[in-house]
């Protein structure tokens, strides 16, 4: 027999539902609200690893334009009519792609840019220009 007067026990229990479906709103709140940074910077494009030998480097065609207007393409004087067509013969001894234009500050720069002009029809895709130091 139950005594009217004794009071019965009861567990506490804390229902923890309600909290996680809050904590997983959040969550998924928080990833949907993120913004990753995009970091700007340069791309390098790395080489690859192989085992190969590397290639030979290639010669550049040298050409000296000194103050009187002479035009030398490798050591050898040459005029401006010829540019082209020594410049194909070199390309066909000795594959390049490359030409150096070494200008004396005193020449007059239509004589550089027709250089430029000439061994760009010859088939030279990478062209430096510099100017020679003086003394």
């Amino acid at each position: 027999m139950k005594n009217k007067y004794a009071v019965e026990e009861e567990e506490a229990n804390v229902d923890l539902t309600p909290m996680m479906d809050i904590v997983f709103i959040m969550l998924i709140f928080f990833i949907v609200t993120t913004t990753f940074v995009n970091e700007r910077g340069l791309s390098v494009n790395r080489p690859k690893d192989n085992k190969t030998p590397t290639p030979i480097t290639q010669q550049n065609i040298s050409i000296k334009v000194d103050e009187l207007g002479t035009i030398m393409l490798n050591g050898r004087i040459t005029d401006i009519e010829r540019v082209t067509a020594n410049v194909q013969t070199f390309i066909a001894r000795t594959p390049t792609d490359t030409a150096v234009v070494l200008a004396h500050p005193d020449i007059n720069h239509g004589l550089v840019v027709a250089i430029m002009d000439k061994v760009t029809e010859a088939g030279i895709s990478n062209l430096s220009v510099v100017v020679e130091k003086t003394s």
